[in-house]
């Protein structure tokens, strides 16, 4: 991980203009505050392009985004995060509304997605930008988190896995979240034959909820 002292300067300015396009899918803006019992939480997960699209898929889901987060260099290009002086992860910012789906479940599901054993990788994406995170917005987010993780880890631990890699920090602690480019946003319905990577481990998060390998069962 780079340190603040040698991070990318940045700019002052967003990335992603005010005047950005409605979600190409969910037709809403991406970007907006959560109202009434909505809630937000930031989930990075390797290539960002492939977490968002599992994520807008969810019943409950009202908005997603791409961005950066847990780095130094403010309102980075996907090109310098890319360097890896930004200190930022790639990262998925969900609004959604727990009356729907709980943070149980949207957590299972980005479990299920990605490996979060591997330490800056995600299959052929290596890099601390690929790192694994859950950026919680609420204490109740934050413990059901940590409580997943660890009976994830002795279920990963079981089949001969690694320890488990994922930060799990309050948003309010690490790096604000910052937007990428407008053509990352929604990519893969903007280009539907899109690189998606998910090195995902084959093993169920036992938790309740569902998700990709919900199937398999505790």
């Amino acid at each position: 991980m780079v340190d603040p002292a040698h991070a990318l300067p940045g700019r002052a300015t967003p990335v992603l203009p005010e005047n950005r396009a409605p979600h190409a899918v969910l037709y809403g803006d991406m970007l907006r505050e959560p109202t009434g019992c909505e809630e937000v939480i930031y989930l990075a997960g390797g290539c960002y392009w492939g977490i968002e699209e599992i994520m807008w898929q969810l019943p409950g889901v009202r908005e997603t985004a791409v961005g950066f987060m847990g780095g130094f260099t403010p309102h980075p290009t996907y090109e310098e995060v890319c360097t890896g002086l930004t200190g930022h992860t790639e990262t998925v910012r969900v609004l959604f509304d727990p009356r729907e789906i709980s943070v149980a479940e949207l957590l299972k599901t980005f479990w299920e997605s990605h490996d979060p054993t591997t330490v800056n990788r995600q299959g052929n994406d290596v890099g601390t930008q690929y790192r694994s995170a859950v950026f919680f917005t609420r204490a109740d987010q934050g413990a059901i988190a940590r409580h997943m993780c660890a009976r994830y880890a002795a279920t990963l631990k079981q089949h001969g896995k690694a320890e488990i890699a994922t930060q799990i920090a309050a948003a309010a602690d690490v790096s604000p979240f910052y937007p990428a480019e407008e053509y990352h946003q929604q990519y893969l319905h903007k280009n539907p034959f899109g690189y998606r990577c998910h090195a995902a481990t084959g093993i169920a998060c036992p938790m309740p909820g569902t998700g990709p390998l919900a199937h398999l069962g505790e």
